[in-house]
């Protein structure tokens, strides 16, 4: 099976003063044409709707180890090996027919030493924001949780806009606008009290925790983008395919669940 979307193998100089995000060649995919696309769309509409439910439902029978349940949110990482394993055969079984024998013995993995760095550092991002969310998940109601989780939407634009360049059209600011009242009235409209047993402390530094997490995943994002899009702008470097990216995702689970099996650790939760 081949997962490779191909674009362009070299990508423009582009001078360090005058970057800009827009700059930067598109990739060439075909996303509602392409099924391993489709696939991941839908895996992350259904972790999306019923990951915050899964997630209070455990503190709500009686759960109470924030670390475990921040480790449970990336420990599905080894799960893509399994289409990198077939990335990766495909391209050797390819090349081999080509005849490049030196290029069929080419490494596992297509990512540099510098963005596999950078992937890392937003790994150790992500661990840090799971265990801010699943800390405000132990002690918000759901309702109440997702009013603030939705406001990353607000600071991913913000960070957008300063690391990346991000242009924005009238339908970008209507989305983000739409999203976020369409959200804050459902919630309002559930009658998220303060959950019985939860303190005011608790129930304070929850909605501080759910608050910070939403910043912080609204940094995560123009970070992994500012970092391939360096990756793309240096010559002779791979180009951005799904294969990459998958790589990309695979290094951040990795760093992410090692991050927060250290807390666990420093928790005593493997007791």
């Amino acid at each position: 099976m081949e997962v490779e979307i191909p674009t362009e193998h070299r990508a423009p100089k582009v001078e360090a003063r005058a970057w800009r995000w827009h700059d930067l060649p598109a990739a060439t995919a075909k996303p509602l044409r392409d099924p391993l696309l489709a696939v991941n769309f839908l895996l992350l509409a259904v972790g999306a709707a019923c990951g915050p439910l899964l997630l209070r439902l455990y503190f709500l029978r009686g759960g109470s180890r924030k670390w475990l349940s921040s480790l449970l949110q990336t420990a599905g990482w080894p799960l893509l090996l399994v289409p990198l394993g077939f990335s990766f055969s495909s391209r050797r079984r390819r090349r081999s027919r080509q005849g490049d024998a030196a290029t069929a013995s080419s490494g596992v993995f297509l990512m540099t030493p510098r963005l596999l760095a950078a992937s890392a550092v937003v790994g150790l991002m992500t661990g840090a924001d799971n265990f801010l969310y699943a800390y405000g998940q132990a002690y918000l109601p759901v309702s109440t949780s997702s009013i603030l989780i939705s406001t990353q939407l607000a600071f991913t634009a913000a960070f957008a806009l300063l690391l990346v360049r991000q242009r924005f059209t009238g339908s970008t600011v209507n989305a983000i606008v739409l999203l976020s009242v369409g959200a804050a009235m459902l919630g309002m409209g559930s009658g998220g009290d303060r959950p019985a047993g939860v303190s005011g402390a608790q129930y304070a530094a929850g909605f501080g925790m759910a608050l910070g997490a939403a910043a912080l995943y609204g940094l995560v994002l123009p970070v992994m983008e500012l970092s391939q899009a360096w990756h793309a702008a240096r010559a002779g470097s791979a180009a951005l395919t799904y294969t990459l990216v998958v790589e990309i995702q695979v290094v951040i689970g990795l760093t992410a669940t090692a991050f927060c099996a250290v807390g666990m650790l420093a928790n005593n939760d493997f007791q």
